[in-house]
């Protein structure tokens, strides 16, 4: 059985779709792609296919990661072109490896965010970030299947950085974007919890709703706040086991043993 890991995005308007219709959108690309799935046992089969922390409805994403087990091998890129071509514009698959590790879901520990604040002056942005950084804990609310919970914004935000936005509107008047590095922990801490958290610390209150976007997610690098490409220890591992080329069979079989050379022959 071959496992191929896949990043996907979610753009435009498709950034509204929920999890579970990009499911079922993606198992219809599987079968038009002809992609040979292995299934699950049991009365009702389904194709085996694990999704790593999908991001919320309503933000887009250029990092996400699922992964799919094959009866038959393919070649990664082959396959993500044809899965590419098979689902609706703004769901692109943009990479695809072949598993040789474990643990892709482990290796999601933080996310790079961008959140765009559109009527929001890039001073108020910065005093606010200023203010969230500066608090220990901060309090937010959220409604949950089980009623209200409390839990602390500040503790899994890695990094926040305030910036101004590009002059990519004709006309546009004040806009702030906000670069957000969260850790992945439990209770999860979504970007929305973010802007609730620098409303109560700072009164930041956009006029209309962020415009939010997953850039990145990965392994975190605590001490530069970096986050690195979880699809990497595969790509890695995959060229450490790589079978020699011919050129290099041929190469070795044509060098000298060590140590001899002309100097034996003449001995």
């Amino acid at each position: 059985m071959q496992r191929i890991r896949l990043r996907y995005t979610k753009r435009g308007r498709l950034r509204f779709t929920s999890h579970r219709d990009f499911q079922r959108a993606f198992e219809r690309a599987l079968r038009r792609a002809e992609v040979p799935m292995a299934y699950s046992a049991g009365f009702t089969p389904h194709p085996k296919v694990s999704y790593a922390n999908a991001a919320p409805t309503g933000t887009g994403s250029e990092a996400e990661y699922l992964e799919i087990a094959l009866t038959e091998r393919r070649d990664p890129e082959a396959l993500r072109a044809l899965l590419d071509e098979s689902l609706p514009d703004d769901l692109d698959v943009i990479d695809a490896v072949e598993a040789h590790t474990s643990g892709l879901a482990d290796r999601l520990q933080a996310s790079v965010w961008e959140l765009r604040l559109d009527g929001v002056a890039v001073a108020d942005a910065e005093r606010a970030v200023a203010a969230f950084l500066a608090a220990e804990e901060v309090p937010v609310e959220r409604q949950t299947k089980k009623g209200i919970r409390t839990f602390d914004a500040r503790a899994a935000v890695a990094d926040l950085q305030a910036g101004a936005c590009e002059a990519d509107r004709p006309g546009a008047g004040a806009c702030a974007i906000l670069r957000l590095v969260v850790r992945h922990l439990t209770p999860a801490v979504r970007p929305d919890d973010v802007l609730s958290g620098l409303r109560a610390t700072a009164d930041l209150a956009p006029p209309v709703p962020a415009a939010v976007t997953r850039l990145a997610q990965g392994l975190l690098d605590e001490e530069t706040g970096a986050v690195t490409d979880p699809l990497a220890p595969d790509r890695d591992a995959a060229a450490t086991a790589a079978p020699p080329t011919a050129a290099g069979l041929t190469a070795a079989t044509q060098a000298p043993p060590a140590g001899g050379g002309a100097a034996d022959g003449a001995a």
